[in-house]
């Protein structure tokens, strides 16, 4: 079986074989919550039932997936061009900064028309900027990705810390966070933009940065494989060599392909600080740029892929927190572990299944000229 070198169909690798290392995850995790003796076909319907089971579940579940696709992306974008973005938290901390800073220095005084590309140009370009150094480093003085970008995460945080504790936070506030932004200053919540055309749904935090994501998700599909800067980004990704006797300057590919992926992280402030809490706080990207890098792995960085994981991930998140309020002893930390599971089985283990699924179809392919002269 693992001898077989059957080429598979673009859709098993995005599809079948995620869903196949997902199904062994959650096998070997229902292997733990009935070791600790629950039954884990309960907490599977449970977790389904929370995250999927009425519009106020489906509501958060795709608020989470909102900002897995965004991180998801930038970590993808990154590594078509043979970069690990480890910073996408960082990435999206600082470009949650520059939205702020937009919305608290004109949520008063303009409209929302005017606001809402300020605050989309300001995201993108807080992003990309945070992004650009461990870039211009890689390039041009051949630091490691890894190393700078994990790095820049630590820097953004401190530096947050510092912003919010001693300039930004509002007057007589004990908590660490801004006044609120003006109402032009708030993105429209789903539940409310439906509820103008007459359907009503449950309030969540849902909002319109989801059509931004989906936007997203089509742009880089369109970057990567249908134009001339996305096939230079893949060709640096899979030999910096072959580029440079194509014509290709890898230094200038690295410096775009980091911007591009720092500016999607950024729009992970869009969605918490525009869309939901309204206001520059500590701690709202809440791991969302790491997760991000199990989302592009599982979604093996094609963007159909990553809103699968990244809707997966929502379900977890938002199930996760419905099954530690059902069955008390299956806490937050069990999701973890199941999540755990999960980036497991699709980053280190990512290739497990393969060669089940190239066995399967090196076998239908046998039996294809049989049957077709029968």
């Amino acid at each position: 079986m693992t001898g077989a070198q059957t080429p598979l169909p673009c859709w098993v690798d995005i599809v079948l074989i995620p869903l196949a290392n997902v199904t062994l995850a959650f096998l070997v995790a229902g292997l733990i919550v009935l070791a600790i003796g629950e039954n884990p076909l309960l907490a599977i319907r449970v977790m389904i039932a929370g995250a999927l089971g009425d519009s106020e579940g489906v509501g958060y579940t795709l608020y989470y997936a909102t900002n897995f696709i965004f991180t998801g992306l930038a970590v993808a974008l990154a590594f078509h061009a043979g970069l690990f973005n480890i910073g996408g938290e960082g990435q999206a901390y600082i470009g949650g900064l520059g939205i702020g800073l937009v919305l608290l220095a004109g949520g008063r005084y303009l409209s929302f028309s005017v606001l809402l590309p300020l605050a989309v140009l300001a995201g993108a370009g807080f992003g990309a900027a945070w992004a650009l150094v461990p870039a211009y480093l890689q390039a041009y003085r051949g630091s490691h990705i890894v190393i700078t970008t994990i790095m820049f995460n630590f820097l953004a945080a401190a530096l947050m810390v510092y912003l919010m504790v001693n300039v930004l936070i509002a007057p007589g506030s004990m908590s660490p966070e801004s006044r609120e932004f003006g109402p032009a200053a708030h993105l429209p919540f789903i539940h409310d933009v439906l509820a103008s055309i007459g359907i009503k749904l449950t309030g969540t935090p849902l909002n319109l940065s989801l059509v931004l994501a989906i936007a997203l998700c089509v742009f880089v599909w369109l970057l990567l494989w249908h134009t001339p800067l996305g096939f230079e980004l893949r060709t640096v990704g899979h030999s910096e060599t072959a580029a440079v006797y194509a014509g290709v300057r890898p230094r200038r590919i690295i410096i775009i392909a980091m911007c591009l992926s720092g500016a999607m992280a950024g729009f992970v402030g869009l969605n918490e600080i525009m869309g939901v809490h309204h206001r520059l706080l500590l701690n709202f990207t809440a791991g969302y740029g790491f997760t991000g890098i199990a989302v592009a792995l599982m979604g093996r960085n094609h963007p159909f892929g990553i809103i699968l994981a990244s809707i997966l991930f929502g379900i977890l998140s938002q199930g996760g927190t419905e099954l530690a309020f059902t069955i008390p002893t299956l806490t937050r930390d069990m999701i973890v572990v199941i999540q755990g599971l999960v980036i497991l089985f699709s980053g280190a283990l990512s290739q497990l299944s393969r060669p089940w699924f190239e066995w399967l179809f090196s076998l239908l392919q046998r039996q294809a000229p049989a049957v077709r002269g029968a």
